[in-house]
């Protein structure tokens, strides 16, 4: 058989098939061990304890080898199996922010959570430390789907994520890659390859800026190695400059104060290390969104600077079991903690929707 007339898929087949047996070995082909992470054993989340589930800590290995941490929250007297949710962002938090609130709002709502840390970041493993990643990001996903899909608390078959901010996108493209996420909420969303490659508005979509920035980024890759350590982006400015846009408040006014501050999170200390970018700027999420079945909820603030991705975004997926919320008077930030502004309500009713109980 010509392997060139085949996929790629089924050259990966054929090449499993017709391995010589003395070859295959368990050691190099089974899973990672687990990594024995630290993890923080009080409550030190930005936002109250709830009374109405129980919650604790679990971890799960990635394909990729690396071992995430995650608060799991599980609603108090629920009869298995429960429909599951995975939960992450903003990009560059952890899960001790906005990503644990939705997690344990939607446990009050009768659904097993959890809210995980991306690799390389907050309690998870991976090193270096602070590097992000379009492929294994979004990786981290389905890695999470692995771990509910197993337990036997889950109903395998009622799996969804909620991605915010930044992780939006990347829920987004986990649901198109994983035909096991049967039901996705993008909540204020950015898309990280888009804002990297053009800046923000695109108004730096030009070969001229990005050539430019690549060979900035290419200098720093060298300096880097020589200095034997990344140099940190730095999270978000602070102190404010005079003239910093309303947007870069919101986030100064989350990350940098104890409404949202969290020392593991990158946005409130130093970011992510400075090269993280360069592969978000060569890549391009939603390049098959309009193939994506399953169910998508896309969540943005009338006001919010970032309403563009999820409008545009939106455009580019097929079927009645789509939806644009739009959420009156609120700011991209508005949505990372303001219960009085988050459609908590609808989304939880969306969940309930496509991940029905049989």
């Amino acid at each position: 058989m010509n392997l060139k007339s085949i996929t790629l898929a089924a050259a990966f087949t054929l090449t499993a098939l017709t391995a010589k047996p003395e070859i295959m070995d368990n050691t190099v082909t089974s899973l990672a061990p687990a990594e024995q992470l630290t993890l923080t054993s009080e409550w030190d989340k930005v936002f109250p304890k709830s009374d109405k589930v129980d919650h604790h800590k679990v971890t799960f290995v990635n394909r990729y080898g690396i071992t995430l941490a995650a608060d799991m929250y599980t609603p108090r007297g629920a009869t298995a199996p429960l429909p599951a949710i995975a939960v992450s962002g903003p990009f560059g938090a952890v899960k001790e922010q906005s990503s644990g609130l939705y997690a344990q709002q939607l446990a009050e709502r009768g659904f097993l959570t959890i809210a995980f840390d991306p690799s390389f970041t907050g309690e998870s493993g991976g090193q270096p430390r602070r590097v992000a990643s379009p492929d294994i990001n979004v990786e981290d996903f389905s890695a999470a789907v692995d771990y509910l899909s197993t337990l036997p608390e889950v109903d395998p078959d009622r799996i969804g994520i909620l991605g915010v901010c930044g992780w939006g996108g990347i829920a987004i493209q986990a649901a198109i890659n994983d035909p096991r996420i049967k039901a996705t909420v993008a909540s204020t969303m950015y898309d990280m390859t888009r804002v990297s490659a053009n800046g923000y508005f695109d108004a730096d979509n030009s070969a001229e800026k990005r050539n430019a920035a690549r060979a900035a980024l290419a200098a720093q890759r060298t300096a880097d190695y020589r200095a034997g350590s990344y140099q940190r982006a730095g999270g978000v400015v602070d102190p404010l400059p005079d003239d910093a846009p309303q947007f870069v408040k919101d986030y100064h006014a989350y990350y940098k104060t104890p409404r949202g501050f969290h020392p593991r999170s990158g946005n409130s200390t130093d970011g992510w290390n400075m090269t993280s970018v360069m592969p978000f700027m060569n890549f391009k999420f939603f390049e098959y969104a309009g193939e994506l079945e399953s169910a998508v909820m896309i969540v943005h603030g009338e006001n919010a600077h970032s309403r563009y991705f999820g409008e545009d975004t939106f455009k580019l997926l097929h079927g009645d079991n789509k939806e644009l919320l739009i959420v009156a008077d609120a700011s991209h930030c508005d949505l990372y903690d303001n219960l009085d502004k988050i459609p908590m309500n609808q989304i939880a009713a969306f969940f309930t929707t496509y991940l029905p109980v049989k």
